[in-house]
């Protein structure tokens, strides 16, 4: 515990630093340098009000331990209740403080690149893989954060072979970046006359979306196809060459849209997803260059990764790598994610502090 306040202290002095120079007349008559400090400011915000509560919080308890020693029975009880509810919300703090003090990816803030594609399982796959679509969709929703359809295969059946889509809003990168993996769904089929029990997966990429300057593209490098728009069993969907296929020649990266009808759009939007494929496989290349320990924490993004299972037969959603179950699927297939991310977040912050590696 003192331990945990003694990681605090330097960020509180660095934001009572902070706030007496925003008060400086001459800070605040430099329009430059007075965004910069109240930008830090406000990165420092958050952990500084966790680490408030939290010494409240602490100061609550040793005070009702305190009325542990009453004579009274009933002030006894009172204060062991108090004790309860305290320790719970301590808890809660920590476990917040401690993802907050994990070193900030410099993505974090960034909108994020959605992949979902439908893996081995065939037409149940390609239904769950339209699920979790639908999952994110609704959870985006929840948070006001915009979602921009790139691409999009369907199946005649109504599942998703493939889906990409761009979400736009606040620190999307940082809540999402560890939902990719593979996501393993057991239930029935509509189609399973006897009533067994079917494994399918869905593989599931998050790509920090990569802006001109992140990424350095030569346009030479680069080779642009127009085709005709289809939909799901090759039916045309547009009577116009305006959708693209861009290959990277040295990486053999190809991205694809038609979604827009105009070809300009489906160029820019498909540009879009090519920089942010290329800046992950930098962020790969890069953490393949760190300890063991790092590059096992991040993962590589790797499509063979279980991460978590939705069990539909028992409610059940499992997530591998925080060893966490919630018997509550039907609410998180609807969007309600928290609980669920907060729980790897934490994980992933304790793995973190533990190898003393950034998230």
């Amino acid at each position: 515990m003192s331990e945990l306040l003694d990681k605090l202290v330097p960020f509180e002095q660095r934001f009572a630093q902070l706030e007496e120079r925003l008060a400086d007349p001459e800070v605040a008559a430099s329009a430059g340098e007075y965004a910069e400090v109240a930008k830090e400011h406000a990165s420092l915000r958050e952990i500084v009000a966790a680490a408030t509560s939290y010494r409240a919080t602490l100061t609550e308890i040793t005070a009702a331990e305190s009325m542990l020693d009453d004579s009274d029975e009933e002030v006894r009880e009172l204060a062991r209740a108090e004790i309860d509810e305290l320790g719970s919300r301590r808890e809660e703090f920590e476990s917040r403080i401690r993802v907050l003090l994990v070193p900030k990816d410099p993505n974090d803030e960034k909108n994020a690149i959605l992949e979902v594609r439908a893996g081995t399982g065939g037409d149940e796959a390609a239904l769950f893989a339209g699920d979790l679509y639908r999952m994110y969709s609704r959870y985006a929703e929840r948070y006001g954060w915009k979602c921009e359809l790139i691409s999009i295969s369907q199946t005649a059946g109504g599942g998703i072979r493939e889906v990409v889509v761009n979400i736009s809003g606040k620190d999307i990168y940082s809540r999402l970046k560890y939902e990719r993996g593979v996501h393993r769904v057991q239930r029935v089929p509509a189609t399973e006359a006897q009533g067994r029990i079917h494994t399918s997966t869905v593989t599931v990429a998050v790509l920090p979306e990569a802006e001109e300057v992140d990424v350095a593209i030569d346009p030479g490098d680069l080779r642009v196809d127009v085709f005709r728009a289809s939909g799901p069993g090759g039916q045309s969907v547009n009577t116009t060459d305006s959708a693209v296929r861009i290959t990277h020649v040295p990486t053999g990266l190809v991205v694809q849209c038609q979604d827009e009808k105009s070809q300009h759009k489906n160029k820019a939007k498909a540009m879009k997803v090519l920089r942010s494929r290329l800046l992950e496989q930098e962020i790969e290349r890069e953490a393949q260059l760190r300890a063991s320990d790092r590059r096992e924490q991040v993962g590589t993004g790797g499509r063979s990764e279980k991460i978590r299972t939705y069990n539909y037969p028992q409610s059940r959603v499992t997530d591998h790598r925080a060893g966490v179950t919630l018997h509550k699927l039907d609410a998180i297939i609807e969007g309600d994610l928290d609980e669920m991310l907060d729980a790897v977040h934490v994980f992933m912050a304790s793995k973190a502090e533990a190898s003393g590696t950034g998230a």
